[in-house]
């Protein structure tokens, strides 16, 4: 199970930083991965990294703005959002994957329930 935490309310410009928490599994041997998903869209993805945190990846959206992490003695992957806009504004989910780092939301599994961040301008 994965539980994810830190999203808020916050006002473009500022910086948050969201936690995915792993329970009852370890999340040493997976990939990991955000995606968010705004009202009325579909998910996206965000960022991913591999087990060992040595292949990240980033949509261009995100790209010099956001950074994923992970400590896998913690079982637990981050990702630290700065200068947030209001585009950003969307529910934001973590994943683990078998497969190597992807950006294909079919290839995670399973899912958190996702933490809200809203971005005012």
């Amino acid at each position: 199970q994965l539980a994810e935490s830190g999203g808020g309310l916050v006002q473009a410009g500022d910086s948050l930083r969201l936690s995915c928490a792993a329970s009852g599994r370890t999340i040493g041997g997976s990939s990991m991965a955000w995606f968010r998903q705004a009202p009325g869209e579909e998910r996206r993805f965000v960022a991913a990294i591999s087990w060992n945190g040595e292949n990240i990846s980033y949509d261009d959206s995100v790209k010099g703005r956001f950074t994923i992490s992970r400590d896998n003695a913690k079982n637990t992957v981050y990702l630290q959002m700065n200068s947030l806009e209001p585009e950003d504004t969307a529910a934001y989910y973590c994943a683990a994957s078998a497969y190597i780092v992807t950006s294909i939301a079919s290839h995670y599994n399973p899912w958190g329930q996702g933490t809200q961040v809203t971005v005012s301008s």
